[in-house]
């Protein structure tokens, strides 16, 4: 089992956007604008003559797999999703906004996220205007918003069963180490429980494209989840 951020739903994934709504929730360029000017450009260029900076340049961004600009060097883990699939879209750039770290745990990027939705879907016009086809409909691919059910807010609030989790986790421990170690696996250990049940519930989603981790999340319930991430938050204590 190979997972590595935390993950909360963005509600981009509730289902039932007819594509008139959609063209809404890409928000505003023109306000994308001034949130990346204030947020985004002590890192990162976009447009004409764009470099790269402390972060890669963003032209193009959307359809772009993860780690893959050329002369820029990425996080293990950021490289990590890049290798297993991570595509830039309207879906996981609304993710990887909201909480860098919700999608990538171990990413260099020092910005904390973007909590305000409007702000993340202005952005998100602004950086689109930039891209490989900024003519591309919003319900077109890359950036379109695919429907899928919401992670019900009660998930998070299941208290798990840290003996039951220790009796799951046999599966996991072919992989991951108990020790806390890592041998190309992210470590799980010690990780807080609401990261751990967030990205469980994110591969069940398959926003994280890592097929084996996909199907093992799938095969668990919501108590399995809580009950292993209670067992890996508190090894050692």
């Amino acid at each position: 089992m190979a997972w590595g951020f935390r993950f909360l739903l963005p509600l981009t994934m509730a289902a039932g956007f007819a594509p008139a709504a959609m063209a809404e929730i890409l928000g505003d360029p023109a306000r994308g604008a001034e949130v990346f000017a204030r947020d985004c450009k002590q890192c990162h260029m976009v447009g004409e003559g764009a470099k790269n900076r402390i972060g890669p340049q963003l032209n193009g961004v959307y359809g772009r797999r993860a780690a893959s600009v050329d002369g820029f060097t990425y996080s293990k883990s950021m490289t990590r999703m890049g290798n297993d699939g991570l595509t830039w879209t309207i879906e996981t750039l609304d993710a990887y906004l909201e909480n860098p770290r919700a999608l990538v745990s171990a990413t260099r990027m020092s910005y904390r996220g973007l909590a305000d939705l409007q702000a993340r879907h202005d952005l998100m016009a602004y950086l689109r205007d930039y891209s490989d086809k900024p003519q591309n409909i919003p319900e077109a691919e890359p950036t379109a918003i695919r429907s899928a059910p919401e992670l019900p807010p009660e998930i998070l609030s299941i208290k798990g069963d840290a003996e039951y989790g220790e009796y799951l986790s046999s599966e996991c421990s072919t992989c991951h180490q108990k020790d806390g170690s890592d041998a190309g696996i992210p470590s799980i250990t010690n990780w807080p429980e609401e990261d751990f049940v967030a990205a469980m519930h994110a591969y069940k989603a398959k926003l994280r494209p890592h097929p084996v981790m996909q199907m093992m999340a799938g095969r668990l319930s919501a108590e399995e989840i809580a009950a292993l991430a209670a067992f890996y938050a508190k090894i050692g204590e």
